[in-house]
């Protein structure tokens, strides 16, 4: 260091810390040799908390607020250093400032499916996934047990074991709730208060609270959904041969025009075709001939998939697969884009769904790392 720098340094009698990076959440103030001027003025914003740590030694926490650093506001810091009230040499400590704020939209997510008991199904597995909040309680407790020495903490040296924590109690809140999974979705708020009070005592050892926890999403595996979209449909369906025919009908109406005139013309040759066979059953002296069997009609055409995008914690869509190689195209869908469609078993990246990975085969991926 210069030494006109270090001149410099010995008469900033300032500490105070802002930050716009969103996701810092302790900050060490660097001072030459950690000397601190007595008489310093320290300013400690809303939303942090200053902590003076003295020869590894945690002194003094502060507060929002402005404070000259003196013998008559520092006690503790003032019994470690046995200072007379003349004393004025400055003295060495490290500052470190803390965070307070909340932490925002932290995602969550169950990596395999949660096995429980359901009263109507039996044995089934779902998925979840959802957002919560972190907020710094105790900047004297977060510092001493997950910071350490770090100058720099951010919200990711940390949030991954959280999110372990949020995922094992609602795993196991999930599995003895005894809530039916057709329930589930109107109980999400309940579910997960009950997650957020049981990982409190948890995240409090680490000087942390959790203020909010969202549970976004509850799904189960594809061949359950698609049972009971099956379920569903025969329900509706009422008379199963009507069902099929209307279904028919409206995949060749959404087709178009041609289509439409295209069935318009089968119709008209199907009743020309009824009438020429009324009469030939009829006859021209009243005989009936044994009637025809009845010709089978073909299965309705494969229904196209609808698809959901899931982006900075809220959902849009549904958009057809011409839309998406577009939207991919344009650069709107990516590879790591999370997509879900009906009968999917939860949220996957498009690059992981067949259907969609074609999309992507005309550009090449991205480079690899340090290439």
């Amino acid at each position: 260091m210069p030494i006109f720098d270090f001149l410099a340094g010995q008469f900033i009698d300032v500490i105070h810390w802002t930050d716009d990076t969103r996701d810092t959440m302790v900050w060490r103030f660097e001072r030459e040799g950690h000397e601190i001027k007595y008489g310093a003025k320290l300013t400690v914003r809303e939303g942090q908390a200053a902590v003076f740590v003295h020869e590894g030694q945690l002194a003094d926490v502060f507060t929002p607020g402005l404070y000259l650093l003196e013998t008559n506001n520092m006690p503790i810091m003032t019994s470690l250093q046995h200072w007379d009230h003349g004393f004025r040499s400055p003295f060495k400590s490290e500052v470190y400032f803390v965070s307070t704020a909340r932490f925002t939209d932290w995602k969550w997510g169950t990596k395999n499916p949660v096995i429980l008991r359901d009263p109507e199904f039996g044995p089934v597995r779902v998925r979840a996934f959802g957002t919560y909040t972190v907020k710094v309680a105790d900047p004297a407790l977060f510092l001493r047990e997950i910071v350490g020495t770090d100058g720099a903490f951010t919200s990711d040296e940390v949030s991954f074991q959280i999110r372990n924590i949020i995922v094992q109690e609602f795993s196991r809140a999930i599995a003895q709730s005894g809530i039916p999974v057709l329930d589930m979705a109107a109980n999400t708020a309940d579910l997960g208060r009950i997650v957020a009070e049981e990982i409190s005592a948890t995240v409090a050892a680490y000087g942390l609270t959790i203020p909010e926890l969202y549970i976004e999403n509850i799904s189960l595996p594809q061949a359950v959904e698609k049972a009971l979209d099956d379920r569903t449909s025969r329900g509706l369906a009422g008379n199963l041969d009507e069902h099929m025919r209307w279904r028919a009908a409206e995949a060749l109406g959404a087709e178009g025009g041609a289509a439409a005139a295209a069935m318009g013309t089968g119709l008209g040759a199907g009743l020309g075709m009824q009438m020429g066979g009324a009469m030939a059953q009829t006859g021209p002296w009243g005989a009936r001939p044994a009637p025809a069997a009845a010709a089978v009609p073909p299965p309705p055409p494969p229904v196209e998939h609808v698809w959901h995008i899931a982006e900075n914690g809220s959902t849009h869509g549904p958009y057809s697969k011409a839309r998406l190689g577009r939207m991919a195209t344009e650069g709107g869908l990516t590879r790591d884009t999370m997509v879900w469609t009906q009968g999917q078993d939860g949220w996957m990246r498009a690059e992981d769904v067949a259907e969609l990975a074609r999309l992507f085969t005309v550009m090449p991926p991205p480079p690899p790392p340090g290439v």
